[in-house]
């Protein structure tokens, strides 16, 4: 894959993913079996024609159908015994060519409708030939990519070869089935499987083709994807509003009935049933107050680990802070959280964590209750002038509510307090296990180290000051263009690497490149070396969140702005960058083929199960790599793709530094399935959710963590998410 200037026709590359180094070696070989199939693929040029139809911006499945129609229609002048393909966009390919001019040609195309039928005007115009005898070569090694002439297996083109292997797979289970995504489903046939809420899970199955090494290959997945019931709008709002009975339901529902059932049914669409075969389909946009017969309507477009897991008991942190002044708010009832209830959490907490040599003395200064999140601020403001030195507020929520997004609120940005939060049901009912993870998290936040990667057995990147970036971009719920999109990025700030520091910015919705990406590596950068008093010699950068078709695109962006950074504070420096992308959303499952090998209950591989051969990409530097141990469930191995690396890694050296950095996430006692870094940038993204929830105007209902914006302005948005500058230097996303 290759990048070149954007827009720039026949511009030299500028920047060349890197070639896999070699195959990793070290550790004990096992056999694995994986969901990924081998396709033997006939050596011939398929044949390319872009198809436009007009009136445009309809759903692939109505294009679908169009195509599907036009093929039967024309079959005698046209297409014969041909069996195109379709990708339900513009490419349709043939393994013939078809009879028409270099000019194309434009048919007309009826669908029977609702009431009337609709004309559909298509033109289909020859591309070119795409080899897939050129695909063969290159998967077999003897030719490389650049050496043929419109061949590049990256190119999210339709004249990539790959693509139209995909197309020639997808099409009849497009037909057949309901596609999501790379996904494909069908409804409940002999199963029930309800969810509430109006919704059911459907089942189906992921498919998806790549290259791999010497041969393409098809990787196939079970999926689940919750779908809405197909029945009556009533009885699906009796499902959301938990209503057993219509007929003892009072009339009309009240407000925050209305407003809950809103949310639901806000932009599904429904079939109306009143007006014989006339069976329109509406797109629901709201729910008024006023009784239909008032009603117009409209149709709007809207330790030491073993397999992962080390054990604390009997050890301490590695490096303990000593809390002296702390205060407890309860926003339980008292008859559900009673003094002496708290008195034994206190206790136990306080016996916990001087085990765990970070020793929480005496009794909290302050221990009252409150209600509601108006009495977060007022309380917190109290506490701040009141109590000089306090390090920690625990705070005790009654369930979900909306107070835990006002005391991260108002403590991470607005007074600078650290906090920690703890369900009711767990103090009520408390065990080692909870108290221990609770430490975890004080310990680190108050500036404590919990554990270290054992210096001697680091690879050798250690040797030089190495800062370790972790990005993520979280983006707001589907259909909903208003909230913005939050993009994190976190940096090392010490040798081990333990302690790290964020920054937090929101851009335009939807927006996968990171925006301020140069002025955050640049904050990240001055902080390190305020912290360590060295300048890093090489960035390790992973990055979440991107998918394959935005690769390019993401890597120029962000790769130019790293360099900004490091050039904006000197004018010469220049360290070695490796940029490298996590994927967890993909569907490659790996099994052991012995049984003897598995692991725990589940049977799952081992915990650093690395896969660098057969079902990764032909020629450039990726892996799997499985990082924790599976509890439940087959165990979805991470993805790690190297999109730039200035440093050289061999296979075996980034390898076991991704591996042993998700042994460095400070919330438990065991391996994750991504690295510290980015598990934290995606916090940080998280927590700044909550930072822009507005009390003043948001619904206590449904779930906060959307963070509306309310129409608030950029500005007022990137106020909400900035950090207090005593919170700043903390880990207070832990």
């Amino acid at each position: 894959m290759e990048i070149g200037t954007p827009g720039a026709v026949g511009a030299q590359p500028l920047f060349t993913v890197p070639r896999r180094p070699g195959c990793g070696t070290m550790g004990k070989p096992i056999k694995l079996l994986a969901n990924c199939f081998q396709v033997d693929i006939p050596k011939i040029d398929v044949y390319l024609y872009e198809v436009d139809i007009k009136p445009d911006k309809c759903p692939r499945r109505v294009n679908r159908e169009v195509v599907d129609s036009m093929v039967q229609h024309f079959k005698v002048q046209i297409f014969g015994e041909r069996r195109p393909v379709y990708d339900g966009k513009r490419s349709l390919y043939t393994a013939d060519p078809i009879p028409v001019s270099t000019t194309g040609v434009d048919l007309e195309v009826t669908l029977p409708g609702e009431g009337k039928d609709r004309i559909f005007r298509v033109s289909i115009k020859f591309v070119s030939r795409v080899s897939w005898h050129l695909l063969h070569e290159v998967l077999t090694g003897r030719s490389m990519p650049e050496l043929l002439p419109g061949l590049d297996l990256d190119k999210p083109l339709s004249t990539n070869p790959v693509h139209a292997v995909d197309v020639v797979l997808r099409h009849l289970p497009s037909m057949k089935y309901t596609p999501v995504g790379r996904s494909f489903f069908s409804a409940p046939e002999g199963y029930d499987h309800p969810l509430g809420g109006g919704r059911e899970v459907w089942f189906g199955f992921h498919q998806s083709v790549r290259p791999a090494m010497w041969k393409m290959m098809l990787n196939i997945d079970v999926s689940a994807t919750a779908f809405y019931k197909a029945q009556p709008v009533i009885q699906f709002m009796c499902e959301v509003l938990d209503i057993h009975n219509i007929d003892e339901q009072p009339r009309p529902l009240t407000d925050s009935h209305r407003v809950k059932f809103t949310k639901e049914i806000k932009g599904l669409k429904v079939e109306v049933t009143h007006c014989g075969p006339m069976r329109r389909k509406y797109r629901v946009c709201n729910v008024t107050r006023r009784p239909a017969s008032h009603q117009t309507l409209e149709n709007r477009t809207v330790a030491t680990p073993s397999h992962g897991v080390w054990d604390m008991r009997g050890k301490q942190f590695h490096t303990g802070v000593e809390i002296k002044m702390w205060a407890i708010a309860c926003f339980a009832a008292q008859r559900q959280c009673r003094e002496e209830v708290l008195k034994s959490f206190t206790d136990q907490l306080r016996k916990i964590s001087k085990d765990a040599g970070m020793p929480i003395q005496g009794q909290p200064c302050f221990c009252k209750y409150a209600q509601g999140a108006d009495s977060v601020e007022p309380m917190f403001r109290h506490l701040k002038n009141t109590y000089s030195g306090l390090q920690l507020v625990i705070v005790i929520l009654p369930g979900k509510t909306p107070v835990y997004a006002e005391v991260k609120r108002v403590g991470d940005t607005l007074l600078g307090m650290a906090t920690q939060c703890v369900q009711v049901k767990n103090v009520v009912k408390t065990s080692p296990q909870t108290l221990s993870n609770l430490c975890l998290k004080i310990n680190v936040k108050l500036g404590g180290i919990n554990n270290i990667l054992v210096p001697h057995q680091r690879p050798s990147v250690f040797q030089q000051p190495v800062i370790f970036l972790g990005a993520d971009v979280t983006h707001p719920p589907a259909g909903d263009g208003k909230k913005p999109s939050i993009a994190a990025v976190v940096g090392s700030m010490d040798a081990h690497p333990s302690r790290y520091c964020a920054t937090v910015r929101v851009q335009r919705p939807r927006q996968e490149i990171i925006q301020d990406l140069a002025s955050m590596v640049r904050e990240l950068l001055i902080q390190f070396y305020k912290s360590t008093r060295f300048k890093p010699t090489r960035i390790i950068f992973y990055r979440d969140g991107v998918s394959e078709g935005q690769f390019r695109q993401v890597l120029y962006c962000e790769l130019l702005a790293i360099r900004e950074a490091c050039i904006s504070l000197e004018k010469d420096y220049q360290p070695g960058i490796t940029y490298i992308v996590v994927q967890k959303r993909h569907h490659t499952r790996l099994f052991c083929a012995d049984k003897n090998e598995r692991v725990g209950r589940s049977g799952n591989i081992p915990a650093g199960t690395t896969v660098d051969t057969d079902i990764t990409h032909p020629y450039e530097f990726d892996f799997y790599l499985c990082s924790h141990a599976g509890i439940q469930g087959t165990s979805r191995p991470s993805h790690y793709h190297v999109l730039w690396d200035d440093n050289c890694f061999s296979a075996d050296e980034l390898q076991l530094l991704t591996y042993q950095l998700c042994h460095t996430y400070v919330r438990c006692t065991r391996s994750v399935s991504i690295p510290a870094p980015a598990y934290y940038a995606h916090l940080v993204a998280f927590r700044a959710r909550y930072h822009l929830v507005d009390k003043e105007h948001d619904s206590a209902e449904g779930s906060h963590i959307s963070g509306q914006s309310n129409g608030r302005d950029p500005q007022a948005l990137a106020k909400a998410v900035q950090i207090h500058q005593d919170t700043l230097r903390t880990m207070y996303f832990a």
